[in-house]
């Protein structure tokens, strides 16, 4: 079989209706796919102001709205309508993008019809308790999780330091790595707009320390307003930018009241922002790859980040950036003074990190994932099926 004798069933738990790193490469994927000429069909919660167009067809899946944060969805069974339209369109593979209810049962029906399954890990799901006070949970999330790999035939990671991270967590026999692209046209030195920065009150002169997401607690948001503190108490010049929205923005630009908020920005706004930074501070540990490193990367920007998965992977130690023990509040403002005093230090830490980026072109690693798709199946074909446990 070749990549158009594919037909991929893809479900997602949130697919185009919150714009994140996760879903644009979900996106870009299936669009790489239809263009080379398989057959998609995707499954996923939908609502009525979805934040972009989706790539392929969609089927919206039965959902209800996360307890306190509503801007997410959690889809709750397989309807009979998504079990019709699965039948009639016949699919050769099942991808499961998200371990919520409706990806067991996908993973379920895959078992049932004797197809293969891949999933995709898009974050440390086991992680997020600890940002609101359960840590206690994460031993049985991580159980969880692992009954729901261990079903598939095979699980891809975007980085493989977090690859790396699933294999010692015993969560599948079978671990590859779908890694994620840049958009070279977006996300270049050339964006650099200086009169855009003097308009957010930035002076030529003055570094820049950028972040970039969504403003949710577990993408470290404590973690750096302390170091910006530190930074503040001994008085290293500094202005703080941040591009993104969500639910903490309130908290964060309360405790953040001299930094400059963009909100969100996407495509060209989005490659100026970044390439008018200096540096990205990335303290989250919960990132499986972390788009926003790249793309700062890409825009030739050194990074001070968390020595977590996914960071592990694309900064290069006193090279193209830091990683820094997570949490280690004095150690991330050390990392952060050398790059706001010393301009040749950045200067030469970025050129590095575009080096390294020239590696991550979209339809390269997009097809990685299918030479996964196409290995699963001839192993299926064979006789294979999963192994139900990566332990003796």
């Amino acid at each position: 079989m070749n990549i158009s004798g594919l037909r991929v069933a893809l479900f997602s738990g949130n697919y185009n209706y919150v714009r994140d790193g996760a879903n644009q490469a979900l996106n870009r994927f299936v669009d790489y796919l239809l263009r080379q000429g398989a057959a998609v069909r995707v499954y996923s919660p939908t609502t009525d102001t979805p934040a972009f167009e989706p790539a392929g067809e969609l089927v919206s899946a039965p959902s209800f709205p996360v307890p306190g944060r509503r801007e997410y969805r959690v889809s709750y069974r397989m309807s009979r309508q998504v079990r019709r339209d699965l039948q009639s369109f016949r699919p050769n593979l099942v991808h499961v993008s998200s371990p919520d209810p409706l990806g067991h049962r996908a993973v379920s029906w895959a078992r049932k019809s004797g197809l293969p399954a891949v999933a995709s890990v898009h974050t440390r799901f086991e992680t997020y308790p600890r940002y609101y006070g359960l840590a206690f949970l994460e031993s049985t999330i991580e159980s969880m999780l692992r009954r729901f790999y261990r079903r598939c035939d095979a699980i891809v990671a975007p980085s493989e330091s977090m690859a790396q991270l699933l294999r010692e967590q015993r969560m599948s026999y079978d671990v590859g790595i779908w890694t994620r692209g840049i958009d070279r046209d977006i996300f270049h030195p050339a964006r650099r707009d200086p009169a855009w920065r003097r308009s957010l009150g930035i002076a030529d002169d003055e570094p820049a320390i950028g972040f970039i997401g969504r403003l949710v607690m577990e993408k470290g948001l404590d973690v750096f307003s302390d170091t910006i503190d530190q930074l503040a108490q001994r008085q290293v010049r500094h202005k703080v930018l941040v591009v993104g929205d969500g639910p903490a923005r309130e908290w964060f630009q309360n405790r953040l009241p001299n930094a400059v908020f963009t909100g969100f920005q996407q495509g060209a706004d989005l490659g100026r922002a970044v390439a008018s930074m200096d540096m990205l501070f990335n303290p989250s540990i919960t990132e499986t790859f972390g788009n926003v490193t790249l793309e700062a990367m890409a825009c030739g920007l050194p990074t001070v980040a968390a020595r977590a998965t996914g960071s592990e992977s694309l900064v290069s130690e006193g090279k193209t950036g830091r990683l820094i023990r997570p949490g280690a509040i004095g150690a991330f403002a050390d990392a952060l003074t050398t790059y706001c005093n010393d301009a040749d230090s950045r200067e030469k830490a970025g050129a590095a990190a575009i080096a390294q980026t020239e590696r991550y072109g979209w339809d390269q690693v997009n097809h990685a994932l299918v030479d996964t798709y196409l290995r699963v199946i001839r192993q299926r074909s064979q006789g294979a099926t999963p192994r139900s446990s990566p332990v003796p």
